[in-house]
């Protein structure tokens, strides 16, 4: 596990070069909370509903904005309000896997106009290099109107039963999020990717790279399309900063209830860790 890792919140968000990385941190520290909830719901309704009903206790909401069957201005704009009124970053899932031509259109344009509200998004680099590249190029144009609180998370690992997702796509990874710092501030993985090091780069002292883990879960083990859960405990303890939890919170009988739990176990182990 990366020496990092075991710092506060606070310590780290007061020496990190990243803004919206010492944002993350310190939305995490005012609201004793490193839930991520992934709201898959379908419609504006259904997820306006759960950003404001379950946002005072989540630092990050994750959205897959393309499933939304009725994606509009009113979409970005109610999103927008609520993450200022509660405190919490946005995630949009898109996965980017494309050419960086194709990438840059995709996250700066578009019906979907994510690069305009969107703090944080993700990419495969099964692409190569490129990909990494044109995402942190298009982040640092001149026309790019949204300044430094935008950063890129690399699909390093996956959760689901027989990822291929390891080994040189996970190192390699690693190498670009090294190289593109400025831009990219960490990786969803299942663990602190800080120790991974390569014939191209290695860990510098001042390395503080984020971990979201996906996959969490307090009442199941997995679904039958090979997804495999784990616990907020065992998440953190690998390593983890955030947790993603989904179908656990939001298809909870009480959403709030759930995502209460969630909060109080996530934040347990992380003083745990820090503490240890």
């Amino acid at each position: 596990m990366s020496s990092k890792s075991k710092l506060t919140y606070s310590t780290r968000a007061s020496t990190h070069p990243n803004v919206l990385v010492k944002k993350l941190f310190e939305v995490a520290e005012a609201k004793k909370s490193n839930v991520t909830v992934s709201a898959d719901v379908t419609t504006t309704k259904e997820l306006l509903d759960l950003a404001d009903r379950l946002g005072p206790h989540i630092a990050v909401i994750k959205t897959h904005i393309d499933i939304l069957s009725d994606f509009s201005n009113e979409t970005i704009t109610g999103l927008k309000a609520l993450a200022e009124k509660h405190n919490f970053l946005i995630f949009e899932d898109r996965k980017f896997i494309d050419i960086g031509n194709t990438v840059q259109k995709q996250y700066h344009g578009g019906t979907l106009r994510i690069s305009e509200w969107a703090h944080i998004i993700n990419c495969s680099i099964l692409p190569g290099e490129g990909i990494v590249e044109a995402l942190a190029q298009s982040a640092s144009a001149d026309d790019f109107h949204y300044g430094p609180e935008r950063g890129l998370l690399i699909l390093a690992e996956m959760t689901s039963k027989g990822s291929l997702a390891t080994g040189e796509y996970t190192k390699a990874s690693v190498d670009y999020a090294r190289k593109y710092k400025n831009f990219v501030m960490g990786f969803v993985s299942t663990r602190s990717l800080g120790e991974v090091q390569s014939e191209a780069t290695s860990p510098s002292e001042d390395e503080d790279f984020v971990v979201f883990t996906t996959g969490v879960n307090l009442s199941s083990k997995g679904d039958k399309l090979g997804q495999q859960y784990q616990t907020p405990e065992s998440a953190i303890g690998r390593g983890a900063d955030f947790i993603i939890a989904g179908r656990g919170i939001y298809a909870a009988a009480d959403p709030v209830e759930a995502v209460q739990r969630y909060q109080k176990e996530g934040w347990a182990a992380y003083e745990a860790r820090v503490s240890a």
